[in-house]
């Protein structure tokens, strides 16, 4: 399957042809997630949010950058993570701007991160689809789970989280 045919089955995860896949890597709580590198625009330090009243607790608020309104989504709702609202900001918090599709229009959407890592590639030798049993998330949330040494990576599955939002709306 090529590439753009990956993106635009939503649950796929991009493989290049030689099995690699360019990934920032970051923290949310415990977990490390990883999100191709081309759907990255921006990596933020902190900004003021606006909380956005009957909004999904998922994209529960906005920033406003350069004059653009930015939904702000925490993964940790998605995954079923504590979320502690009284957390005070730490220095190594940012946001990651992505842009995604979601019913084939183009978004960004900022993901609160506790910690950016780097920019890496991932071998798909390493990695593995979500087992059917003993996921602590939703199943389809997660494309990939990408073995490193003394670690996982959660490849999420970011249109499917999104839409899911969007479809309960």
């Amino acid at each position: 399957m090529q590439q753009d045919e990956n993106l635009a089955a939503g649950s796929a995860t991009p493989w290049d042809d030689n099995g690699q896949l360019e990934v920032l890597t970051f923290d949310v709580g415990d977990e490390r997630l990883a999100v191709e590198a081309v759907s990255i625009r921006e990596i933020l330090d902190l900004l003021p949010e606006t909380p956005v009243p009957g909004a999904p607790d998922l994209v529960a608020s906005v920033v406003n950058f350069r004059g653009k309104i930015i939904p702000i989504a925490d993964l940790r709702v998605a995954f079923g993570m504590p979320r502690n609202p009284a957390e005070e900001a730490h220095p190594d918090h940012r946001i990651v701007v992505i842009e995604t599709e979601i019913d084939g229009e183009p978004l960004q959407i900022g993901l609160r991160s506790d910690k950016v890592h780097e920019v890496t590639i991932l071998d798909r030798a390493d990695s593995s689809e979500p087992p059917v049993l003993g996921m602590r998330w939703r199943r389809e949330f997660v494309r990939e789970l990408v073995r490193q040494p003394g670690s996982v990576i959660v490849i999420p599955n970011l249109p499917t989280i999104f839409t899911s939002l969007a479809e309960a709306a």
